[in-house]
């Protein structure tokens, strides 16, 4: 229980994520079903019942990941405030719990259902579990305007889901089609469809900024506002990747250009679900336009990203402190923290020392310095200058071993904390799922550079995994009390993640275009630079 307390900031995000990730597989396949893929042939046959299976499993997922987040969070009332079951049976989020299990199941058993000839049935359920997640979201916790902003959530959350929960089904649609004129005719429906989910998710998006975060300062002023601004980039670039899609639509429908509608849909849908992970990381936060104190001026902002040398000495452990989440575990073991005053997942507001600060700078600026020439050996590789540049990968090995070395002085090797007993902290645990992930992708993608791997799926490992890195980069713990120094890291960290996003995704494409397609050659030099450009703003940033 202890290490569920510890953690649960943590997860509690990643299951909103996942939570919010198979809505949409099950509302978009449910829509595409009935708006899409209207025919009684054979050719529509196959393609109905791949949509039902995954449909079908998709709603299972949600039920479980409901589940599981019900059973969590409470808990973690029974443990840490004191509550009987009775109490916690009551609570909001069961009741939507509840509510989006017996929906999803109801989807279940009619997308299973022989011979489920009424797709429109299940538009019901859909709407149900579409329900219980505006039950759990900022607009039902205001004392003002509850209504209209659970409806503007509930367009904004749908449109989502039949947009990219239908790019997937249209993907899986294409592939089963029995020629490309076949192909043509579903991506045209699914196009109608696509645009007008876009144009609601758009005003609906723009009417939510404007009620929770309020004003322009505190875009960029608090987390929350951070937060809204990295997930509009992303949406940007959705929009862009979406743009590239609607041309190839419009195009003959060729085989080529089915082929590359294909990989940039999955790039979409890649970006997509890293874009529905950081609006749940937003549900974590309190809204911008409730925190009037503690905002980040401009100037703090110039002040902190102002060009400066790098700082490549660096102080002793014994200067720094104790670790300020091991001092809290062990208050409320013994007892002398409140469990009522015990937030989980949240490590403590004490403001880091000097010497803490002058540590995580040396750890960024060295980290920095391995990824901009990580980043430069890829260009030379690319440009096929030289042949040991494509060795480029090991780098990451470097950095791999200077993160789990540096990044938490408290813990084994360097500090006296235990391995196993130091996951407890959910920072730690994120910077070891960071090791394991950069140590992956050097051996991998060195394999692939060196000709040593030549599969297709072998190859595309470098960019999933810098995506899902980037994306995990996301879900860094936030304060909520806004403390200043944390929204400072958090605009430090939120263009790295963008940039890895970037990364990951243009080297799928790259790997997935055919060469005979001319965006194939712009992803060659995009990943690249994007490695370049972390590693300058690595390289600059700053605590103090």
């Amino acid at each position: 229980m202890a290490r569920l307390l510890q953690i649960f900031g943590f997860l509690s995000v990643l299951f909103r994520g996942a939570t919010l990730s198979f809505e949409s597989l099950t509302i978009g396949g449910i829509v595409f079903l009935n708006f899409v893929t209207r025919g009684e042939s054979n050719q529509w046959e196959a393609i109905h019942q791949a949509c039902l299976r995954w449909i079908r499993r998709a709603a299972m997922a949600l039920a479980v990941m409901q589940l599981a987040y019900i059973l969590a969070s409470t808990l973690i009332l029974m443990q840490s405030a004191d509550m009987a079951l009775g109490d916690v049976s009551g609570a909001n989020f069961v009741l939507a719990g509840i509510l989006a299990i017996a929906s999803a199941l109801a989807v279940a058993l009619l997308a299973g259902a022989q011979p489920p000839r009424n797709y429109a049935v299940m538009l019901v359920p859909a709407a149900l579990i579409l329900i219980s997640s505006v039950m759990t979201s900022h607009a039902m916790a205001r004392l003002e305007y509850r209504f209209p902003l659970g409806v503007v959530t509930a367009l904004h959350q749908g449109a989502t889901a039949t947009w990219l929960g239908g790019l997937f089904y249209l993907l899986m649609a294409i592939a089963r089609s029995p020629d490309n004129q076949f192909a043509g005719q579903l991506v045209a429906r699914f196009s109608k469809l696509a645009l007008l989910s876009v144009a609601v998710l758009a005003a609906a998006g723009f009417t939510l900024g404007v009620a929770y975060v309020g004003s322009l300062d505190a875009v960029y002023g608090t987390s929350y506002g951070i937060m809204v601004a990295t997930k509009v980039i992303l949406f940007g670039t959705l929009l862009l990747l979406g743009a590239l899609n609607f041309q190839i639509a419009r195009s003959p429908s060729g085989g080529a250009a089915i082929a590359s509608l294909r990989r940039f849909g999955e790039a979409e849908i890649g970006i997509g679900i890293t874009v529905i992970l950081t609006a749940a990381s937003l549900t974590s936060l309190p809204p911008a336009v409730d925190l009037k104190t503690d905002r980040v001026s401009t100037q703090e902002i110039s002040a902190r990203l102002a060009p400066n040398f790098p700082r490549l000495a660096s102080p002793s452990i014994a200067d720094l402190p104790e670790d300020v989440y091991a001092a809290q575990v062990k208050a409320f073991d013994a007892g002398t923290l409140s469990s009522a005053s015990f937030v989980p997942g949240q490590a403590g507001t004490r403001p880091n020392t000097p010497a803490e600060k002058s540590w995580s700078e040396y750890n960024h600026h060295w980290a920095g310095l391995i990824v901009l020439a990580t980043g430069l050996l890829a260009f030379l590789a690319q440009a096929n200058h030289s042949r040991w540049a494509r060795n480029w990968p090991l780098m990451f090995l470097g950095l791999a071993l200077f993160l789990f070395l540096r990044s938490d002085p408290e813990t084994w090797p360097l500090g006296p904390n235990g391995f196993w007993v130091t996951l407890e902290d959910p920072e730690v645990l994120l910077h070891r799922v960071f090791v394991l992930l950069v140590s992956a992708l050097a051996i991998f993608e060195w394999r692939v550079q060196t000709g040593r791997v030549a599969t297709q799926r072998a190859r595309l490992i470098f960019p999933a995994l810098v995506a899902v890195a980037s994306a995990l980069l996301l879900t860094h713990s936030h304060s909520l009390g806004n403390i200043k120094e944390e929204v400072l890291a958090e605009l430090s960290h939120a263009p790295l993640a963008v940039l890895g996003i970037v990364a990951g995704w243009s080297r799928w494409l790259e790997l997935r275009l055919s060469s005979e397609n001319k965006m194939r050659d712009k992803m060659a030099w995009l990943w690249p630079t994007c490695l370049v450009l972390i590693g300058l703003l690595l390289l600059n940033y700053r605590e103090m």
